[in-house]
């Protein structure tokens, strides 16, 4: 070739992707080198042409290219395919006469012969330039992106980004079309290869957790369902009978894309291709593509059975395999569709066996194996995982008279009628697949299949177990609901892979076992778990390369292009390489073979195998294809099995190769810096070590495993040691596996730092060999590897050479034990190799470089684990001989798989202080406990809860050491000083690791968080604590558990229950639990908690040394319960004694008053539903002695009680009407009363006597100021302060701030209590307002406007307290409380309230002045004030403001009381505001002019016009006779607002502000100013009143005097005030005439 004379300067292009090109393998070929201007990246080869992709993605070919429809045929020099210049080109293929390329962006580009449509293209014969085709989504209606191309002699394959093959050519009709292969569709395709007429395709085993494509229901074109059900009463019939045009599109949608455009993770993807268009792009692989991960890279079971077929349709054999493993329960499977697994796995075993017929059974993999029976699974496969879904009830068990024809047909031709008609051989041929593998991925793998049924299945009729119903027939979808798409795949390539095939196969070139032609896919059973990573294809003949670098061939082998010598071979077999060689490459032509191999140097190596191409005979070659077979193999020309190719050796270092019609080609780079070298090492290396591995599993660790009496010999402890050993060691040499297809895939493409996953994920590395170490070492602690002995002679015999190969031990003769140690141990020694290999590559770069500092973390990540598992080796090793050489009853005890020893004391380094003379004291330090033994016994004391401190030397010169923990501390004596700093680095060490696993560091924190069960007496015996610690004691927050079911969450302070606590206490005859919520200290309850009995009582409030004590509130039973009841009020020691409001909701009565031990005892009042009042004294929880007793109806009794209601001695009975009965009373109050006494009737004109007779009540009740003592005292409490007032202010502050932080972070704990707006007054109450020195008017405001967010939270002590009031206030005066003799009591309890909190609220701020104190109000503030505070009369300015209570609290308090308070005045005002309010409606039905003439207003001021009713027509309207509510309507307006103001001061602004209306309207009206007499103005403001309609106008009356502050009473408000109040009485008074 003229290509070697191109100049020089275009030469190598830094020595990468060099391309060599060949024929034959005798010794006289020489390759020849295309000469190209930039790296080679991929090279495809077709009959007798080329396709190269170059590094900046142009594309050239070469060879002869007839459609390029050039005058002469002859040979052509690498041309530049210039239609594809501007797209980059990331994957291209070569078919026999026509190529493909794949841009970045998905696009596919076809060019060269189109005879078969094999371009895609309709109506050309050929294409001469690369054109466009389009992959159409017919559900999606968009085009389909896709990753890489094969091409065969007349077809062509696509693999798309979405995992999914699409074909085209050759038999599809129509043939140019791009058609999706159904039966692929819903799985994950890693790579495809074409042959002249068959294609395969590599495909991920499917994940247990990966997601479940919905299979097709309906029918794409037509839309109807694929399968309709006929439920019999003990059987159904599944028919498939549906029927559209051949080759019709199936239709699946596919799903979104999963990833980038990659090659496959394993593929590195080049930075320069990344792209952001709509499909995410990168560099696709060339046509045989490396394997994408599997997230889960479950075993997946080998074959599940027979395939099947009949004439009328094509059978989709693939999915009956699938279903079939539906079919074959899932043991273990939640959920599982059959009423017993284990039953239908032995009834298919053994219907497996007995259709076997003396074919062997492959042996069973490591997983345990299920053997299918094929029969029952091509039937149940079509209908199991729908039926199974839909109907539960499919029997196997009743399958055995299944009758499935089948007729066995030649293959006559291609049409679609005959050739789909399958020999029975194809069933007995996959009969011999068994199937091995984990039942539970079988299940899980077939929900993942795709339905397709055979013809024959109209004829099925299983039973059913559970369900006969009548006859129905009925058409519906079988589709699992819970369909998604897979994940996205992991980091690491698929290691559990099937391959597919499907096409002619005349030759046994699909691998089935026989020459059967297979329009659908399907699956090569004896592939499965065979770990194949890549597929390539010949002419006539198949290739498989797995991840352990073995080739298995298939197909035609007339030139020995398969490597071995059967001929022709119709199922795979192992290609025949001596030992050593490992195969990471693989191409095909047309009769050879090319392999690439790692040798014994790095450098690799090929291999050929096929026949010889001779140069003269080339062209006779080219004519005579088929008949010349004979004479080639007399003459010889051809290989017997693969034979070295000399000429690799000056090629360099090959990275890939690729064979195609007679020639061979190899991309390689030279050794620039070593690195590539280095590369190819590490490789190479992980292939080796991955082989060693697969050899160990198999040779060592199988065999061992399926001794059944293994676990017998071992005991149970050791077995189970053994089993998480080769688990381990399995996911490992997994991982491995992984690692070295992934390295591979690199050095075929890439070849660079960055894709290299052991320092991208070498978390996952250096994770897999820690646990596996450890792994090893606990086994070996426990005796494991001489357990294993026996077992051991069992299956290698007495001279073990196996095992010795593979320990690679140089000894003469060594134990078993120690060889198997050696072998497990081997991994360990293969991460110095990594490191080692990580450091070699890193010399390649300059030292500031990126990659070089990524290589050199990696290289000390790794050598540091190195480092670090050799120390564990030698540690697990000292404590093996120690259990050998100690006493045997305590080992037994004390020997665990992770106990390691660090340190003992047989030297009498160490001593117990104070021990007996004769006393033994030994202490070994563990890796997990300190254990202190003695004669027969020993004590473990964990290292997690052990602290451990010198102690100073005393003047004896002793070396001690102090130790704590939980429940014992003691002093031990070291012989030295030496010792005794040995000892004491030790245990920090230890006690260090075990805390935190991570290396060693100088000493152990005193804090530190552990578990530790208490095993002394006392309270706390056999309870588990676990939580935070402080020196030996628990300290910080945790939970205390008991045996009896106790538990206690929340902090611990020195050991004891301390803070926050929540506790739950089992009640074992209520069988229901008792919890508390709240404070402790000391271990006992202390402060605010809540507690719930097992009774259903509910207790809240303070707690004292465990008792409830303080102000609380007791809630017993529920409204439907016995006896419903609250009582709230004071506790003295868990007795309710003060105090207290006690309601009791049965009976229907309420008690305010004093108690002693639960019982009422002194003065109380009480008040009944049906309105009885009560006030006197009781005992013994009685009515007895002095009272006053008050019915309904104003009937009252003064006199002696003796028990509730009942009266007993001397006393007055009092009517209604004013007559009274004097003398001695007996009996219960409404059940008669017996009198002996007189009875008068006081005159009518004796009016002193009259006035004598009225009752005065609240004598005998509680005073305001002894109510809630308790809750007043909590809060000085929390101020600080011993008694009310004693204490230091700046204390209270203290507290206040202290009380705020905890609260605010026991809220945040649990966010859901906490308001945005509760936040942020918390976050306003962090500063603390300025409390000394003399009150402005401005510090006035700034402590008026703290207390109104003080009071508004209850995490601050002055809001918590507000909170209570508001509680018990509530409870007092609501429900049966709203009785209107309570009013006065009600309101002096406010102003009760008021006066106590206005001294906490000077004891916070000292400087305010007492009740009635005067605040200078500064002179400028006087002109500037425009708006008048609420209750500072309007003119003239006062000199001041006066301080009350009233003013600064009402606004706070009144608005939560306000409800029961003004209840209380509505009923007692009831009958005065009835006759007042008949009156106001009587009055209102006048007209305004009218009303006012009435009234006896001054004409003067009667408004002449008002504004008009309608805005539109503006100006003014008259008023006239029949005008209503429309005079004074503003100030009407004003006044009605009484009712939706709270306080007195708000009210009385309330009427200032009507009063400033009046007068608007009437300065408005005389036009002048002026000064209201009182004459003049009673009569308009009586109209107002009127007019106002205000209902309850004396409840608000009375409310305003009772509570009005005093400084205001006979200032301007007060005059207001006395004027409403007049009106009031005088509409009560109004006659009208």
């Amino acid at each position: 070739m003229d290509t070697q004379r191109k100049s020089s300067e275009e030469d190598d292009a830094g020595g990468r992707g060099l391309l060599h090109t060949w024929k034959g393998y005798s010794y006289s070929v020489a390759p020849e080198r295309l000469l190209l201007r930039q790296p080679v990246v991929q090279v495809a080869l077709g009959a007798q042409h080329g396709v190269l992709l170059l590094d900046g993605g142009q594309v050239y070919s070469f060879g002869e290219l007839p459609w390029k429809q050039s005058p002469s045929p002859e040979v052509v020099e690498p041309t530049l395919e210039s239609a594809l210049s501007g797209q980059r080109v990331i994957s291209v293929a070569a078919g026999s006469f026509h190529c493909g390329a794949v841009t970045e962006d998905g696009g596919v580009h076809m060019w060269g012969d189109n005879g078969a449509g094999q371009c895609g293209l309709s109506g050309l014969s050929s294409v001469p330039n690369p054109t466009p085709v389009a992959l159409l989504d017919p559900s999606a209606a968009q085009t389909v992106p896709v990753l890489e191309l094969a091409c065969g002699e007349k077809h062509s394959l696509a693999l798309s980004v979405q995992r999914e093959v699409w074909a085209w050519g050759g038999a599809t009709v129509p043939a140019w079309k791009p058609q999706r292969v159904e039966q692929l569709a819903g799985r994950y395709v890693l790579q495809v290869a074409c042959g002249a007429e068959h294609s395969l395709a590599l495909v991920r085993c499917p994940g247990p957790k990966e997601g479940q494509r919905p299979p097709v229901d309906k029918c794409n074109q037509c839309n109807q369902l694929l399968y309709t059900m006929t439920d019999k009463e003990d059987h159904v019939i599944i028919s498939d009978s549906h029927f559209c045009s051949p080759r019709g599109d199936d239709g699946l949608g596919a799903p979104p894309p999963t990833q980038n455009l990659k090659t496959s993770p394993s593929e590195p993807v080049l930075p320069s291709y990344s792209s952001s268009s709509t499909v995410p792009a990168a560099p696709a692989p060339e046509p045989n593509t490396d394997p994408t991960s599997d997230p889960s890279s479950a075993q997946t079971p080998e074959g599940a059975g027979t395939r099947l077929t009949n004439g009328e349709q094509p059978a989709s054999d693939s999915d009956d395999s699938a279903r079939s493993r539906s079919a074959s329960a899932a043991a273990g499977v939640k959920g599982s569709p059959y009423p017993d697994e284990q039953a239908v796995k032995e009834y298919l075993r053994k219907l497996s066996d007995g259709a076997q017929t003396g074919s062997k059974v492959p042996p069973a993999g490591a997983r345990g194996s299920s053997t299918l029976n094929t029969l029952v699974a091509s039937c149940a496969s079509a209908v199991g995982e729908r039926v199974a879904s839909t109907y539960e009830a499919l029997s196997l068990r009743k399958m055995m008279n299944f009758y499935l024809p089948s007729r066995p047909e030649a293959l006559s031709g291609v049409s679609d009628s005959t050739a789909e008609r399958v020999c029975q051989e194809d069933s007995v041929q996959a009969k011999k697949s068994s199937s091995t593998g984990d039942i539970r991925e079988e299940e899980a793998e077939s929900l993942r299949r795709r339905l397709s049924l055979p013809g024959l299945l109209s004829q099925v009729s299983p039973r059913l177990l559970r369900r006969a119903g009548r006859p129905r027939i009925r058409a519906f979808a079988l589709t699992p609901m819970d369909g998604g798409v897979p994940e996205a795949p992991e980091v690491l390539p698929a290691l559990q892979t099937e391959v597919w095939s499907w096409g002619r196969g005349e030759d046994g070139q699909l691998g089935h076992g026989d020459n059967l032609a297979r329009l659908q896919p399907l699956c090569i059973k004896s592939l499965n778990n065979k770990e194949v990573v890549r597929v390539a294809a010949g002419a006539r003949h198949s290739l498989a390369l797995t991840a352990q670098s073995q080739v298995f061939s298939w197909g035609s082998n007339s030139s020995g292009q398969l490597g071995h010598m059967e001929s022709p071979s119709t199922v795979p077999r192992l290609a025949k390489l001596s030992d050593g060689i490992r195969v990471w490459d693989v191409s095909a032509g047309e009769r050879h073979t090319l392999l690439l191999a790692d040798g014994d140097c790095i450098q690799p190596i090929l291999y050929y195998s096929g026949r010889q191409v001779k140069e003269a005979q080339e062209e006779e070659a080219g004519q005579q294809d088929g008949g010349e077979d004979e004479e080639e193999n007399r003459a010889g020309a051809y290989t017997q099995q693969p034979v070295l190719l000399p000429l690799c050796m000056n090629l360099g270092y090959v990275s890939s190769v690729a064979a195609g019609g007679r020639s061979c080609a190899a991309l390689s780079d030279r050794n620039v810096m070593g690195f590539i070298a280095s590369l190819h090492e590490l490789a190479s290396a992980e292939r080796k070590f991955y082989c060693k591995l697969c050899g160990i599993r198999s040779q060592v660790v199988r065999p061992l495993l399926e001794l059944e009496s293994l676990s017998s010999v071992l005991g149970q402890v050791t077995f189970e040691l053994l089993q998480t050993l080769t688990g381990r060691f399995g996911l490992l040499c997994h991982l491995t596996g992984q690692h070295a297809v992934s390295l591979t895939a690199n050095i075929r493409r890439g070849r660079d730092v960055k894709s290299l996953l052991i320092l991208e994920h070498a978390n996952i590395f250096l994770d897999s060999y820690n646990e596996y170490c450890s792994a090893v070492g606990n086994f070996y602690v426990m005796g494991g590897f001489q357990a294993l002995t026996k077992p051991s002679l069992d299956v290698f015999g007495k001279s073990p050479e196996v095992l010795q190969r593979l320990s690679e031990s140089g000894e003469e003769s060594p134990a078993v034990s120690d060889l198997l140690m050696a072998l497990f141990y081997l991994p360990a020694l293969h991460l110095h190799e990594y490191g080692r290999l990580l450091l070699k590559l890193g010399t390649c770069f300059e030292v500031s470089s990126s990659d070089y500092q990524k290589l050199q973390d990696g290289f000390s990540r790794f050598e540091a684990l190195t480092v670090q598992l050799k120390r564990k080796r030698k540690e697990a090793d000292y404590t093996f001989h120690f259990w050998k050489s100690f006493p045997g009853k305590m080992t037994d005890s004390l020997r665990k798989p992770h106990r390691r020893l660090i340190y003992e004391s047989s030297n009498k380094s160490l001593t117990l202080q104070n021990a007996g003379r004769f006393s033994v004291n030994w202490f070994i330090l563990f890796s997990d406990s300190l254990v202190h033994a003695q004669f027969s016994t020993h004590h473990i004391f964990p290292l997690a809860t052990l602290w451990v401190e010198p102690t100073a030397e005393d003047d004896a010169g002793l070396q001690g050491l102090k130790v704590i923990t939980p429940e014992e501390t003691f002093t031990l004596l070291a012989s030295s000083s030496t010792e005794k700093s040995k000892w004491l680095r030790a245990i920090n060490q230890a006690v260090d690791q075990a805390l935190s696993g991570a290396g060693p560091k100088s000493e152990p924190p005193p804090r530190r968080t552990a578990s530790y069960t208490f095993y002394k007496d006392g309270r706390l015996k056999e309870a588990t604590y676990d939580g935070h610690w402080l020196n030996g004691k628990p300290h910080g927050s945790g939970e205390l558990k008991w045996p009896d079911g106790r538990i206690y969450t929340g902090s611990f302070k020195n050991g004891l229950e301390d803070g926050f606590g929540e506790f739950v206490a089992p009640n074992k005859t209520l069988n229901k639990k008792d919890l508390y919520q709240g404070y402790w200290k000391e271990g006992k309850m202390h402060g605010l908690g809540s507690y719930r009995y097992a009774s259903g009582e509910v207790y809240d409030g303070s707690f004292q040394d465990g008792m409830r004590h303080g102000h609380g509130m007791l809630r017993s039973g529920k409204l439907n319960t016995s006896s419903p009841s609250v009582f709230i009020g004071r506790w003295l020691q868990d007795k309710k004694t003060g105090y207290g409001v006690f309601d009791d909701i049965t009976k229907g009565e309420k008690f305010m008053g004093m108690w002693q031990d639960h019982q009422r005892q002194g003065i109380g009042v009480v008040v009944t539903q049906f309105g009885l009042y009560y006030e006197g004294t009781f005992k013994d929880n009685r009515m007895m002695g002095v009272g006053v007793l008050l019915s309904e109806d104003d009937t009252t009794y003064e006199g002696d009680f003796s028990d509730d209601w009942t009266l007993s001695g001397k006393g007055v009975l009092t009517l209604a009407n004013g007559d009274y009965l004097e003398g001695s009373f007996s009996g219960e109050w409404g059940s008669g009363l017996k009198v002996t006494g007189s009875y008068f009737k006081p005159h009518l004109f004796d009016s002193d006597k009259d006035k004598n007779r009225a009752v005065k009540l609240g004598h005998l009740c509680v005073s305001a100021e002894e109510k809630w003592q308790a809750v007043f005292e909590e809060c000085w409490t929390q101020l600080g302060c011993e008694a009310p007032g004693r204490g230091e202010n700046r204390k209270a502050w203290e507290n206040i701030a202290a009380a705020l932080a905890t609260n605010w972070q026991h809220m945040q704990d649990s966010p859901e209590m906490l308001s945005r707006s509760h936040s942020k007054t918390l976050e306003s109450l962090e500063d603390i307002p300025p409390h000394k020195g003399p009150i402005t008017m401005d510090r006035y405001h700034t402590v008026r406007l703290y207390l109104l967010k003080a009071c508004d939270t209850p995490l601050h002590p002055l809001g918590r307290l507000v909170e209570t009031l508001v509680a018990v206030y509530r409870m007092t005066y609501v429900g049966v409380g709203a009785n209107r003799r309570l009013l006065q009591q009600a309101v002096s309890e406010i102003k009760s309230y008021l006066n106590r909190i206005f001294q906490i609220v000077r004891f916070l701020f000292p400087d305010l002045p007492e009740e009635g104190g005067l605040i200078p109000e500064p002179p400028e503030d006087l002109q500037e004030r425009t708006q008048p505070a609420p209750d500072a009369p309007m003119d003239p300015p006062r000199p001041g403001r006066v301080v009350s209570s009233s003013a600064l609290l009402l606004p706070v308090l009144l608005p939560r009381l306000y409800p029961p308070l003004f209840t209380l005045y509505a009923l007692e005002k009831e009958k005065e505001d009835d006759v007042y309010w008949e009156c106001v409606l009587r009055l209102n039905k006048q007209p305004d002019l009218a009303l006012l003439a009435f009234l006896g207003v001054q004409q003067k001021f009667w408004p002449v016009s008002i504004p008009a009713s309608l805005p539109a027509s503006g100006g003014k309207q008259q008023v006239i006779p029949s005008t209503k509510d429309a005079c004074f309507a503003s100030a009407v307006e004003t006044l009605q607002q009484i009712s939706t103001t709270f306080t007195p001061s708000d009210k009385l602004q309330v009427i200032q502000l009507t009063f400033e209306d009046i007068t608007q309207e009437v300065q408005s009206l005389l036009k002048q100013d002026f000064l209201w007499s009182m004459d003049d103005l009673f009569p308009v403001f009586l109209y107002v009143v009127l007019r106002a309609r205000i209902r309850n106008l004396g409840s608000e009356v009375n409310l305003i005097e009772d509570l009005m502050d005093p400084c205001v009473q006979n200032g301007e408000h007060g005059i207001m005030f006395t004027t409403l109040k007049a009106c009031y009485y005088q509409v009560q008074h109004e006659k009208v005439t």
